[in-house]
């Protein structure tokens, strides 16, 4: 065992014993671990080696008082460390997501099966990820209505992305061959949205025959390959950038998450319009 081991297992118990602290957003166990490496690292670093024999990195007595010490000397150390760690963190996140981004960009706002409403040649794209049984998908419906209504210039596209259950996933099916259709997706998608209950296959089927088409050609229809592929185009889009819930919005480079309003999405597409980006400086 070398000697950073020796004093990480000193620190250890420390920590889990008499010296734990509380804070109100307490960091994970992974984040205590690192922060406890900076504390070592820094303590090492200010003995002196007249000071700090070798018998101090394996000698517990030595170790723990010195440890103890130099945390309570400054408790607010490791809040303030764990502060770093998560700015860190999201900074290597939002790397990883931008990255991501460009991967998958095609896939996220030019792909060939993907369902359009508003302007297919609008100067502002806001994507909506959804399922049909998401309660705050529906809150958000009268938003994206707005939006159509006073912004003649945006294109909306809505992922189909079934993650609630089963009728989930049977909507979606029926969901995408209306999208292949000369009806109105955009009715039909509010239609399933404003009945109550569950929205299974049955809801679907019946919101497209409103629509003038054949529910018994749809059921029929509903195992296509293409079907299939256009709903997992959903979840490879989401596993990459970290989609795990609904609703969830892209503009631009932005992947926001929740039923955020109305308000704060005209403000992010007007910032588009301006700088491009949802947020100008």
């Amino acid at each position: 065992m070398n000697r950073l081991s020796i004093v990480l297992a000193a620190i250890a118990g420390i920590l889990a014993g008499a010296l734990g602290y509380s804070l109100l957003n307490q960091p994970k166990a992974e984040t205590d671990a690192v922060a406890v490496r900076a504390i070592v690292e820094q303590v090492i670093s200010e003995q002196p080696a007249s000071e700090a024999p070798q018998q101090a990195a394996i000698d517990p007595a030595v170790i723990n008082p010195m440890i103890e010490d130099f945390l309570m000397s400054d408790p607010k150390l490791l809040q303030r460390l764990s502060m770093a760690l998560e700015d860190t963190l999201r900074g290597e996140e939002e790397e990883r997501t931008k990255l991501a981004m460009a991967d998958f960009r095609d896939a996220i706002f030019n792909a060939p099966d993907q369902i359009v409403v508003g302007n297919p040649d609008g100067d502002v794209t806001l994507v909506e990820f959804f399922d049909y049984n998401c309660g705050y998908c529906r809150q958000a419906v009268p938003d994206m209505a707005a939006l159509l209504a006073e912004d003649p210039n945006l294109r909306i596209i809505l992922k189909e992305f079934p993650i609630l259950s089963n009728e989930s996933i049977d909507a979606a099916r029926v969901g995408v061959l209306v999208s292949k259709t000369e009806a109105d997706y955009w009715t039909f998608h509010q239609t399933l949205f404003s009945g109550r209950g569950k929205v299974d296959k049955d809801a679907a089927l019946q919101a497209a025959s409103e629509q003038g088409l054949s529910p018994i050609d749809l059921e029929l229809r509903m195992g296509e390959e293409q079907v299939a592929r256009t709903i997992q185009g959903s979840y490879e889009i989401a596993q990459a950038l970290g989609i795990t819930g609904t609703p969830t919005y892209i503009i631009g480079n932005e992947i926001i998450p929740g039923a955020i309003g109305a308000d704060e999405l005209r403000s992010r597409i007007a910032n588009m319009r301006e700088c491009g980006s949802t947020k100008c400086s």
